[in-house]
């Protein structure tokens, strides 16, 4: 199968598994992607810069957030009619990554706030340039910067703050500098905050720490099945270039993992005192706070629901709840791997969508590439030189699976049909 050879290659020192899927077949309606039998995948627009997460609602209208709005609009509207997206409206100054619809508003996210818009009884912005602010205030430090968001049921805003650092050293990214005592970092980033959904000019004395101990985390969703929020975490960078006498180049291309957490109230996932090493299968003291890769962490840290090679960048996280695909996604997790940067001299990896089964909010067997070819081949993989890299999914009210492209700014759509 192409989309799991290009895996074993990019990864082939990782041992990761991964499983066998249904036969795999090159899309043929020109988005260029390999899919498992049944599946197709359509390019619904393009060139819309660089777009990042998206949400749809139930009349099928697609919101999307640019990174980089550059002081012009940083949310896009389009409506979908004969396999084409259509830009409708655009609207929103603020630079960021996140957007969500949720009873009644669009909230989207800038690097320091997170605002909301009112939408009428189609789901559209009534008052674009009349946004209400919901969170000020929030860390950016130009490292991790971006602030994924998400929603509950109950009236609950969940707002990543990624930490301003890859392992809290005392000198960031210089070899052999050690982690500041206590990590002050943990005070106001690292971690997923609370807020209420409805309340105006929330800061941080408003909000609660609900999770802390994460590095950084770019794609979550709410898994209806357990009733929890879940989370994608960045892994720490540069083992072997900041601790070469502990890690050899090629443990610092595929360590530590990148691991999906089900998240509960005042949990910790360890961040920046333990990482978890996928290979050994075990929570490892990180090197900057004693640890010399062997060195088990604390068994108070949370344990991962799955693990993944390192290094992929999960910039997005769906649970499947439709209908249209075949029974096996139904409540399994898409993840969109944006793609590595800091392999080298390994191959780069990524850039590719996969599905994770999941039972009892664990993993339940290996991880399967799902969409693979964004990068536009092995080679671009490898030199980590992708055409298209996933970042943002969104589900559709008819069960097909969206994902967005920040390289060049496509949205494709994913269909399955018997």
């Amino acid at each position: 199968m192409a989309c799991l050879g290009l895996l074993f290659t990019a990864c082939n020192s990782d041992k990761t598994k991964t499983a066998q899927t249904d036969s795999t077949a090159t899309d043929s309606s020109g988005a260029g992607l390999s899919l498992p039998a049944g599946f197709s995948a359509a390019v619904i627009a393009k060139d819309l810069g660089s777009v990042r997460h998206i949400s749809i609602t139930p009349q099928g209208g697609i919101y999307v957030k640019h990174k980089s709005a550059g002081g012009n609009a940083g949310i896009l509207y389009l409506t979908e009619a004969n396999g084409t997206a259509t830009v409708k409206t655009s609207f929103g100054t603020f630079d960021g990554t996140g957007i969500y619809v949720k009873k009644g508003y669009l909230y989207a996210s800038s690097d320091e706030e997170v605002f909301r818009f009112k939408l009428n009884a189609n789901n559209e912005v009534e008052s674009p340039d009349k946004p209400e602010k919901i969170v000020t205030g929030l860390i950016s430090r130009n490292e991790h910067e971006a602030k994924a968001i998400l929603l509950d049921d109950a009236g609950n805003l969940y707002v990543n703050i990624g930490a301003y650092s890859n392992s809290c050293q005392v000198k960031d990214r210089e070899k052999g500098s050690m982690g500041q005592p206590g990590c002050p970092i943990l005070d106001s980033a690292g971690g997923i905050w609370q807020f209420k959904a409805d309340k105006l000019n929330q800061t941080y004395k408003d909000g609660i720490r609900y999770a802390t101990g994460l590095r950084n985390v770019v794609g979550m969703d709410w898994n209806k099945t357990s009733n929890q929020l879940f989370v994608m975490q960045h892994g720490r960078d540069q083992l072997h270039d900041i601790f070469p006498d502990m890690y050899t180049e090629k443990q610092s291309a595929i360590l530590p993992a990148e691991c999906m957490f089900a998240i509960n109230k005042g949990d910790n996932a360890g961040w920046p005192y333990v990482y978890y090493d996928q290979e050994q299968k075990k929570k490892i003291v990180m090197p900057e706070y004693g640890g010399d890769g062997k060195k088990e962490g604390d068994s108070k840290y949370l344990e991962p629901a799955a693990a993944f090679p390192g290094h992929l960048a999960p910039n997005g996280l769906l649970f499947y709840t439709g209908s249209q695909f075949p029974e096996k996604y139904k409540n399994g997790a898409f993840i969109a791997f944006h793609g590595s940067w800091n392999r080298a001299p390994e191959p780069q990896a990524g850039y590719f969508v996969v599905f994770q089964p999941l039972k009892n909010g664990k993993a339940d067997g290996p991880m399967e590439v799902f969409a693979d070819g964004f990068s536009g081949s092995a080679e671009n993989t490898a030199k980590g030189s992708a055409t298209h890299r996933p970042c943002g999914l969104a589900q559709g009210p008819d069960g097909s699976l969206y994902v967005t492209d920040d390289v060049k700014g496509n949205i494709y759509k994913i269909s399955y049909k018997k």
